[in-house]
């Protein structure tokens, strides 16, 4: 198992009141698969330094984890299938 760190731009057209909830059922392939959530940090809407499918601005997550990489390779996939995220990006930490 590895660490991982993920970045998720979700559209700013979803309720910000329920990113929360709504991201947790996206992520539910981790622990379905053995890894752990370790931390979720909803930083909120942030504008962008260019446009990104014509919209300004997004909200964006970050998300630590730890998983297997297929898992982590499951995750960015069934999040790039999801019409409300915009952007992934996912980065596997050092083990220092």
């Amino acid at each position: 198992m590895r660490k991982y760190e993920m970045v998720v731009i979700l559209d700013p057209s979803v309720d910000e009141r329920t990113v929360t909830g709504t991201f947790e059922k996206l992520v539910q392939v981790i622990p379905t698969e053995g890894g752990t959530i370790d931390n979720v940090d909803v930083w909120g809407k942030r504008k962008f330094a260019y446009e990104i499918d014509k919209k300004t601005e997004g909200i964006y997550i970050v998300l630590s984890f730890t998983a297997k990489a297929s898992t982590a390779q499951e995750l960015d996939r069934q999040l790039g299938l999801n019409e409300s995220v915009m952007r992934t990006k996912v980065m596997r930490l050092d083990d220092k």
